[in-house]
C-alpha cells in the first residue's frame, strides 16, 4: 500500500532568465510513500492523484524500509539556451532509479546509486547527476524512485551546465584545501612524534587520518578515489571510519588530559565508553550495518572527552584550554548539522560544511595544544635555567667578596706568616711524614680491598660458616637490595657472560640496573632471570635470608617465627623456601643461585 502525503501537485520547476541553479527541496516535490515496495512506474504514471506535497516533511521523518517515488514537472529550456541537469546531493542513497521523458513518449531508464560500481555514474562526480533531455522543450514530467537503507537526504539541485562545471570546480579545489591540510597536519605530528616518541603524538595522527577518511566517505570522494570498485564496502566505510574516529580521540584524550591522575572517575567512565563502542562496532559489522546510521551516540563519547577537559583545565592543566575550544568548535559544527537536519535553520553552502569546518577548526586548535603543551615544558625549563645562572651570578659574587676578604686579611697576616716560617717548615716536614704513611698505609687498604673483591665467596664462606647469623647480622652483610643485586651479579657473570639465547659472549649494559644484553640477537637478560630470586614479590635482601636459613641447619626457625621477624605472610615464606629446596634438589649446577646456596653452605 502506498502512504499519500497532504498537499496539491506544485507548479513546474524552472530556471528564470540569468537563474543557475534551483535547489528543491523534499518538502516542495510530489511524492509517494510505498511501504510495501510493491508499485511500479507503469501504475505511478497511470495514477497520479497518487503524489502529493507535504510542506511539512522533515527529515526524521523518513522512513528507510519504505520505497519513495517522487514526481518533478520541469520546464526545460528553449533550443539554444545552456542544458540543464539534476543534482542529488546525497551521495549514499543506495539505489535511484530515474525516468526521463522521451520525443515519442517513452521514458528512458537511468539507474544510479552507491550500491553500483563507481565508473558506471553518467557523470564522474562525487554525487548523482542526470541530464535533462537537450531535444525537449517546455513543462515535462520526471519521475524518479529512491530505495536505500538508511536514511536519504532526497534534496536535488536544478542546475545550468556552466554552472554545475564552476559549481563542480570550485567544490573540488575546497576539497583539495581540506584534505591537503588534513596531511600537512597528520605529517606534521608524524614528525614530532619521531622526534619526541610521546605516544599521543601517534594517538593524534592516526585521529587526524580517520577524521579525513571519515570525511571523504560522507562527500563520496572515498567512494571515487578509494574504492571505486567495492560498492559493498562503501555501505559500511563510512561507520567504520567513524568508529575508527572515536577509537583515536579517545585514546588521545586520555594519553593529552592523563585523566588517570587528573580525573580518575571520568578516566574510568571513558575505559567504560570505548570499551561499548568497540563492542556496538563489532555487532555492527558482523550483525546489522544499520546499526552505522544513529550517528547521533556518537554524542555519548564526544561529551565526555569535553567534560573531561573542562575538569582538567579547571585543575590549573593549561594546555587543556585549546583542547576545551577545539571540542567547543567540534560540538557547535554537530549542533548546526543536527539543526539542519531537523529543518530549524536553513539549507546553506555554509551550514551543509558546517562540519568539515569544525573538523578543521577542531584539528588546527588541538594542534595548538599540544604545541602549547612543548611550550608550556619550554618555559619551564627556561625559568629553571634562569633561576640556575642567577644563583651562579650570585655565587660568583659572593665569591668575589670572599677573595677580596682574604686578599685583606692575608696582606694583615703577612708579617705574622713571616715570623711562623721556621715552625711551618717544622710542620711542613711532619706533614710530609705523615703523608708518606698515609700513602703506605693506603696502599695496604688498596691491597685489602682488591683481596676482598676477588675473594668474596672465601670471605662470606669464613662469615658463614659454623655462625648463626641474626637478621640484623646478616643485613650487615647485605644491608640494601643494591648489596644483593652487586653479589648476584659477581656470582652470576664471574666467568664470563653467555648469552642463553644464542650463547654469545659479548654483551652491553641493559635499560634496567645490573641488566646485560647481548650485542648479537639483542636479548636482555637481568641479574635475577634464570635464578630462584627472579619475579619474587618482595625485598630481595629478606630472599638472601630466607636462602641462608634453609640451608644452615643450625637456625631452626618455623615458619611462623620466620615469617614474623621478616615481616613476611607465612605462604610467601613457604613458597619461597619450596622453590629453594626443588633448586637444590635438581642439582642444577650452572644456576647461579645454586652457587650462591652451596657458598652459604660453605661447599664452596
Amino acid at each position: 500500500m502506498a502512504e499519500v502525503a497532504t498537499a496539491a501537485t506544485p507548479a513546474p520547476f524552472y530556471l528564470r532568465p540569468g537563474q543557475e541553479e534551483m535547489i528543491i527541496p523534499f518538502s516542495r516535490m510530489a511524492y509517494v510513500e510505498d511501504t510495501a515496495d510493491t508499485l511500479t512506474f507503469r501504475h505511478v504514471t497511470r495514477h497520479p492523484e497518487l503524489f502529493s506535497v507535504n510542506p511539512r516533511f522533515r527529515p526524521p521523518d523518513y522512513n528507510a524500509p519504505s520505497t519513495y517515488w517522487v514526481k518533478l514537472d520541469i520546464r526545460l529550456p528553449e533550443k539554444g539556451q545552456s542544458g540543464q541537469l539534476l543534482e542529488f546531493y546525497d551521495q549514499t542513497i543506495d539505489e535511484i532509479t530515474f525516468y526521463s521523458p522521451r520525443e515519442d513518449g517513452t521514458y528512458q531508464t537511468i539507474r544510479m546509486g552507491d550500491a553500483l560500481p563507481f565508473h558506471e555514474k553518467l557523470f564522474l562526480h562525487k554525487n548523482f547527476e542526470v541530464l535533462l533531455p537537450p531535444d525537449l522543450q517546455g513543462v515535462h514530467t520526471f519521475y524518479f524512485k529512491v530505495k536505500s537503507h538508511s536514511y536519504a537526504d532526497i534534496r536535488v539541485a536544478l542546475r545550468t551546465l556552466p554552472r554545475f562545471v564552476h559549481y563542480a570546480l570550485n567544490e573540488y579545489f575546497l576539497y583539495g584545501i581540506f584534505y591537503g591540510m588534513i596531511v600537512i597536519i597528520t605529517l606534521y605530528n608524524l614528525l614530532i612524534y619521531s622526534a619526541i616518541k610521546e605516544i599521543k603524538y601517534l594517538y593524534y595522527t592516526f585521529y587526524i587520518l580517520s577524521v579525513g577518511i571519515y570525511a571523504m566517505c560522507v562527500d563520496g570522494i572515498a567512494y571515487q578515489y578509494l574504492w571505486p570498485g567495492s560498492p559493498q564496502w562503501n555501505q559500511i566505510a563510512y561507520g567504520t571510519a567513524l568508529f575508527a574516529v572515536i577509537f583515536w580521540i579517545l585514546l588521545f584524550s586520555m594519553k593529552f588530559l592523563n585523566t588517570s591522575v587528573r580525573a580518575p572517575w571520568l578516566h574510568k567512565a571513558l575505559l567504560v565508553v570505548l570499551g561499548a563502542r568497540c563492542l556496538y562496532f563489532l555487532t555492527g559489522i558482523m550483525v546489522d550495518n544499520r546499526l552505522f546510521d544513529y550517528q547521533y551516540l556518537e554524542i555519548i563519547p564526544l561529551s565526555l572527552i569535553f567534560l573531561a577537559s573542562i575538569a582538567v583545565l579547571i585543575r590549573g592543566y593549561k594546555p587543556a584550554r585549546f583542547f576545551v575550544v577545539a571540542y567547543g568548535f567540534l560540538f557547535l559544527g554537530f549542533l548546526v548539522k543536527g539543526l539542519v537536519y531537523l529543518s530549524i535553520i536553513p539549507f546553506s553552502i555554509l551550514s551543509y560544511y558546517s562540519l568539515h569546518v569544525s573538523f578543521l577548526l577542531e584539528m588546527l586548535f588541538l594542534t595548538f595544544a599540544l604545541s602549547d603543551r612543548v611550550r608550556i615544558l619550554k618555559s619551564n625549563r627556561d625559568r629553571a635555567l634562569r633561576r640556575i645562572i642567577r644563583q651562579q651570578e650570585v655565587n660568583a659574587e659572593l665569591k668575589d667578596e670572599v677573595n677580596r676578604e682574604l686578599e685583606k686579611n692575608v696582606k694583615q697576616r703577612t708579617r705574622e706568616l713571616q715570623a711562623k716560617n721556621l715552625e711551618l717548615e717544622e710542620l711542613n716536614q711532619k706533614l710530609f711524614e705523615q703523608t708518606r704513611e698515609i700513602g703506605r698505609i693506603n696502599s695496604l687498604l688498596d691491597l685489602d680491598n682488591w683481596k676482598l673483591k676477588n675473594n668474596m665467596k672465601q670471605i662470606l664462606q669464613d662469615r658463614f660458616i659454623n655462625k648463626n647469623l641474626t637478621p640484623e647480622q646478616f643485613r650487615n652483610i647485605f644491608p640494601d637490595q643494591l648489596s644483593c643485586y652487586r653479589f648476584l651479579e659477581k656470582m652470576k657473570w664471574e666467568k664470563g657472560f653467555y648469552c642463553i639465547k644464542c650463547n654469545h659472549d659479548n654483551y652491553t649494559d641493559g635499560t634496567a640496573k645490573f641488566s646485560r644484553r647481548c650485542t648479537r640477537c639483542g636479548y636482555v637478560e637481568s641479574v635475577t632471570s634464570n635464578t630462584v630470586f627472579h619475579g619474587i614479590r618482595f625485598p630481595i635482601e629478606k630472599a638472601f635470608y630466607i636462602l641462608y636459613v634453609t640451608n644452615n641447619r643450625q637456625t631452626d626457625y618455623t615458619l611462623d617465627e620466620l615469617s614474623e621477624v621478616l615481616d613476611l605472610r607465612r605462604n610467601t615464606v613457604w613458597r619461597f623456601r619450596k622453590k629453594i629446596e626443588k633448586l637444590y634438589a635438581s642439582g642444577n649446577k650452572d644456576d647461579s643461585t645454586l652457587l650462591i646456596y652451596n657458598l652459604f653452605s660453605g661447599h664452596l
